[in-house]
């Protein structure tokens, strides 16, 4: 998916709503455990309740991984159950990965090509030559973490050199030399406010993916108040505060109405117009 068909999703659909599919079998409805596969019977019926309000789905791996041979089945049925039913979601494999170029060429292949994933979410730690096999895939995109929603993202992300530059400004400055922002976002946590303007001024055109709101507390407002551009340049997550908004059989009605919630907060919030 390209830049400008995100753009038209997210004015079509006047909602910047991803969707967190971070399913835990502890908290899914109880009748849904006699299932076969009950991770994916759950994420089916949520994808189903809230694909109308929503124009991303990030599954989190390590809410599949867990589970062994299992979660990933559940994991990739899940995705092409998205892609099958409803091709115009953008898919975020929530992976965090980043290795030696000749492992992150593995991984690479196996989000692109294998599973046909829109993007993944890669940490920068390592450098460039842990980032770019991810960039060779024309369509597909990295999203960096830049400056994350926990609490021990101060313990270094908004540490300073001697010059006074913070690391996720660090971060920012050199991704920029590896690719465009047609094939790069940032992870900005919604916990982090007014940084929002920060950011802005060293990526003014990138999406940012935005987690936060809801569950850990991030203000929508204020990421839309200092966070969103002329293209919105927004992807809004929201994964406990859907997902497991209701624990009963009516649990995705439930979810349908909490996206509907925050997809109509969005359309109020948007400086799109609705028209193609």
């Amino acid at each position: 998916m390209t830049k400008d068909q995100l753009i038209a999703n997210i004015r079509r659909k006047q909602s910047f709503l991803c969707v967190g599919l971070d399913t835990d079998l502890r908290k899914i409805p109880q009748h849904l455990l006699e299932e076969d596969d009950p991770i994916f019977a759950f994420n089916r019926a949520i994808i189903d309740a809230t694909a109308p309000f929503c124009i991303a789905y990030k599954p989190n791996l390590a809410f599949y991984e867990c589970y062994g041979l299992k979660g990933w089945q559940a994991f990739e049925k899940t995705v092409r159950y998205i892609r099958d039913h409803y091709p115009d979601q953008f898919i975020i494999a929530d992976a965090k990965r980043g290795d030696i170029g000749n492992t992150s060429a593995m991984y690479a292949r196996s989000f692109f090509e294998e599973l046909d994933i829109d993007a993944v979410t890669v940490a920068p730690y390592m450098g460039e030559d842990s980032v770019t096999p991810f960039l060779q895939y024309p369509g597909k995109w990295v999203i960096l973490l830049a400056l994350t929603s926990n609490k021990g993202s101060h313990d270094f992300q908004i540490t300073a050199d001697q010059q006074g530059e913070r690391l996720f400004e660090k971060v920012l400055r050199k991704s920029q030399q590896w690719v465009s922002e047609e094939q790069m976002m940032y992870v900005v946590g919604a916990t982090q406010g007014q940084l929002f303007e920060d950011i802005r001024k060293i990526v003014p055109h990138h999406f940012l993916l935005v987690p936060g709101v809801g569950a850990q507390g991030g203000s929508l407002e204020e990421v839309c108040r200092y966070g969103m551009t002329a293209d919105c340049g927004l992807i809004v997550n929201s994964s406990r505060g859907i997902i497991f908004a209701d624990s009963t059989e009516q649990f995705a009605e439930v979810a349908a109405a909490k996206a509907h919630e925050l997809q109509q907060q969005m359309a109020s919030l948007l400086t799109l117009d609705p028209r193609p």
